[in-house]
């Protein structure tokens, strides 16, 4: 008899099964991933992107384009916008609650007592279902860090690392080398592993070499040259020139899409692409809340970054698309977060902030907001907001035609925009 009949009682349920939020660690896991018989997946191919910033886009391209390419494609990302059920998607359409529902319960029957976070249980529930539906590609992205993330327990075909920053200090140590040693754990011996940095960490070109991997580095094993309204790929086997940007805004997308064409490249003889399925994927790829222009007489931009790098990106985008008026930025954030890196790297792009509120246990209150932030900023530039929809009415009211509105620093802070339809 099923546990539970709805997904928000399975969801609700599985937020009090485990006694910590974040655990890290494969032996649980793998545990009850073994008892599924779901360790090794009947997909052609797994492609698994870990990094600080671009996994999502990462996945998203390699989605498009793989779909165009007429391939049967399924892609676990984390966390969600609106609905639990944008995490698992099978041929670019989420999963629906009946599906979700059954695999949470096949997780629960083969769980016996052991515990599972919110993550691992809704990791184990993606694998499932791509067991089940058997696609020629399963994508996964890492929810945090790699080496001891769930998704780990599945072996990649391809491991794809994007930008690595400093974030989730408490779980994966305070500089990048530290960090890129824990994302190098999702690399397999003998298995291609792809970094989309220029100038990676040293150390996460160590760890591919110590694991056996083969390394292919962005400006070494393969590379693109931007171009005004067109870019050039090249790697070890020939190139592509004259490619539609991704339709995803920012300079950084260039990147994790050359690291996307390396990953496909390598895959040519188990999964052949053509040059029109590239361009075909690479216009057509949507994610929503990564630099998510909605246009308007006050135009809005949504963007989940949350951390001093995805900031600065940002940053970027704003002043490459400047608007007549002025900037005004509702900001909610998470209490791990790095507010004074995230608000000094936008600083000069904005002219009004308001700082919110976040309905999440571990979400900074506006008043927590506004302490981080004085001294950053003058105080007549800081607006305090009871919560985020209340922040972007306000933003709303003192915007003028011309104006904009960028609300940003967490998944949560843009879920709420949304919600509130504004």
């Amino acid at each position: 008899m099923a546990r539970f009949q709805t997904l928000p009682q399975w969801l609700q349920w599985q937020e009090t099964l485990h006694p910590r939020e974040i655990d890290l660690g494969l032996d649980r896991v793998a545990a009850v991933a073994a008892r599924m018989g779901v360790l090794l997946l009947p997909a052609r191919v797994v492609i698994t992107v870990a990094g600080t910033n671009g996994k999502g886009s990462s996945v998203a391209m390699l989605e498009s384009i793989l779909q165009a390419a007429g391939y049967h494609v399924g892609a676990y990302t984390s966390p969600h916008l609106l609905r639990y059920n944008e995490r698992i998607r099978i041929n670019g359409r989420d999963i629906d609650d009946d599906s979700l529902c059954a695999a949470f319960q096949a997780v629960d029957d083969a769980r016996g007592e052991t515990t599972l976070s919110y993550f691992e249980f809704g990791t184990l529930a993606a694998l499932r279902l791509f067991f089940d539906a058997a696609p020629d590609v399963a994508l996964l992205e890492v929810g945090l860090g790699g080496r001891l993330d769930a998704v780990n327990i599945i072996d990649p075909d391809v491991a794809m690392v994007t930008s690595i920053g400093i974030d989730h200090v408490q779980w994966l140590g305070d500089d990048r080398e530290s960090i890129a040693r824990e994302k190098a754990g999702i690399f397999r011996n003998g298995r291609p592993a792809i970094g989309c940095e220029v100038s990676p960490p040293v150390s996460l070109v160590q760890a591919a070499r110590q694991i056996g991997a083969h390394w292919y580095g962005l400006g070494d094993q393969y590379d693109y040259v931007p171009r005004e309204d067109c870019w050039d790929w090249n790697g070890p086997s020939g190139g592509y020139t004259d490619l539609p940007p991704p339709s995803l805004r920012g300079s950084q997308q260039l990147a994790n899409a050359a690291g996307v064409l390396m990953a496909l490249e390598l895959l040519q003889e188990r999964l052949p692409v053509s040059e029109t399925a590239i361009r075909n994927g690479l216009r057509d790829v949507v994610l929503p809340g990564r630099c998510q222009f909605v246009p308007g007489a006050v135009e809005m931009i949504l963007d989940v970054s949350h951390n001093p790098h995805g900031a600065a990106c940002l940053a970027e985008v704003l002043g490459l698309s400047p608007c007549s008026g002025r900037t005004h930025l509702v900001l909610g954030m998470l209490d791990d977060k790095d507010v004074g890196g995230f608000v000094t790297a936008l600083s000069s792009a904005v002219d009004l902030w308001y700082p919110a509120s976040l309905d999440n246990p571990r979400g900074l209150s506006a008043g927590e907001l506004d302490q981080r932030m004085r001294g950053l900023l003058s105080a007549n530039r800081i607006h305090p907001c009871l919560n985020v929809p209340t922040a972007c009415r306000e933003a709303g009211e003192n915007a003028s035609a011309g104006d904009r509105i960028v609300v940003c620093g967490s998944f949560f802070t843009v879920a709420a925009a949304m919600a509130g339809k504004v």
